[in-house]
């Protein structure tokens, strides 16, 4: 189970054998690693799911492998096109995914792929940039040469990328940590690292050219994938407003929104949450959320009706149909802007 979708097995996987299961979308939403957050957002589980479909049918007609197998209604597997209402299911194929062994934040992934053999979820999160905006991670971490940037330091705006930086990052560790190239190839276990990166900017792109012919900027997101008898499979869900950070005239349009408005509204809780994570790692604690002295606060009713709009709107707006009633993107993006 995640914190905003859950997670159903009517088949398990096998060491030989894929599984079958089902994503089951709620309304419940996640900032900064917390979990479940105290308010839920209407129709946010739906807009995920018609979005997530429509990029996999998407990724598919252009012979991307994935593990969808289609949405649900009235108990039938069917194509998006063919559901007559929003779904909030989504039947997949199932993958092993085996135990993480951990002392503190020393993670055994020997252990993990001993058990995973040729049928396993890859441990990594392969992420995708397009752009690099003011307050990201990437500023702090890395200087504009080691992505061969002409840059001797970063510049104060936003930069646009020629190319899509990719990096790996962990899954299944309490706080999730970027890793280099080999640490990222040893995890990844048998499944090439190289091709995962490829399939990366595939998929960036089937995702970017979309967002533009629906007028949004598609400026960074990741991809999770599985491995199975040789061949990898993007799996989890993928260009949804939660995975991937768009915007529309200037304006987020992502689960970006709720995280600056937590920092604008809320900042003793989000920097209790940052100086927790800093605890943990210096003391090799594994669950950082112990070491959190506050709780996030519910938001105004106002403010989650202006995301719900964000979701709504957007998934219209990106998939070219009215399957929300929904305001026009202008008019929530309006609403976003003065949050």
């Amino acid at each position: 189970m995640t914190s905003v979708k859950e997670f159903q097995i009517d088949e398990e996987a096998t060491e030989t054998d894929l599984g079958r299961g089902l994503f089951v979308f709620t309304d419940d939403y996640s900032v900064f690693d917390w979990g479940k957050m105290p308010d839920q957002i209407a129709e946010k589980g739906a807009s995920l799911c018609t979005m997530g479909a429509y990029n996999f049918e998407l990724l598919e007609s252009e012979g991307v492998a994935t593990h969808y197998r289609g949405v649900i209604e009235g108990g039938e597997v069917i194509r998006l096109a063919d559901a007559s209402r929003p779904p909030w299911q989504m039947a997949i194929d199932l993958t092993q995914v085996p135990d993480l062994p951990n002392e503190g934040r020393d993670y055994d992934y020997d252990h993990y792929h001993e058990v995973a053999g040729h049928n396993y979820l890859i441990p990594l999160e392969i992420i995708f940039r397009n752009e690099v905006p003011i307050g990201s991670s990437l500023r702090s971490r890395t200087e504009p040469e080691d992505h061969g940037l002409d840059f001797d330091s970063w510049p104060e705006g936003a930069v646009d990328l020629d190319e899509p930086i990719i990096e790996f990052s962990t899954k299944y560790e309490e706080g999730d940590r970027y890793l280099d190239r080999e640490e990222a190839d040893a995890i990844a276990g048998r499944a090439d690292i190289d091709a995962l990166a490829d399939l990366a900017r595939e998929v960036n792109q089937i995702i970017t050219e979309q967002a533009e012919s629906a007028g949004l900027d598609h400026q960074d997101g990741k991809i999770e994938c599985l491995y199975y008898d040789g061949e990898i499979r993007v799996a989890d869900v993928v260009g949804t407003f939660d995975e991937n950070r768009f915007s529309y005239e200037g304006t987020q349009l992502s689960k970006e929104v709720l995280r600056q408005h937590h920092k604008r509204t809320q900042p003793e809780w989000v920097q209790a949450v940052k100086a927790a994570k800093a605890e943990a790692k210096q003391e090799n604690v594994a669950n950082w959320k112990s070491l959190c002295d506050r709780d996030p606060q519910s938001l105004d009713e106002d403010v989650l009706t202006t995301a719900r709009n964000m979701y709504c709107a957007g998934a219209n707006a990106y998939t070219g149909q009215e399957l929300f009633d929904a305001p026009p993107l202008s008019s929530a993006i309006g609403a976003v802007q003065r949050l």
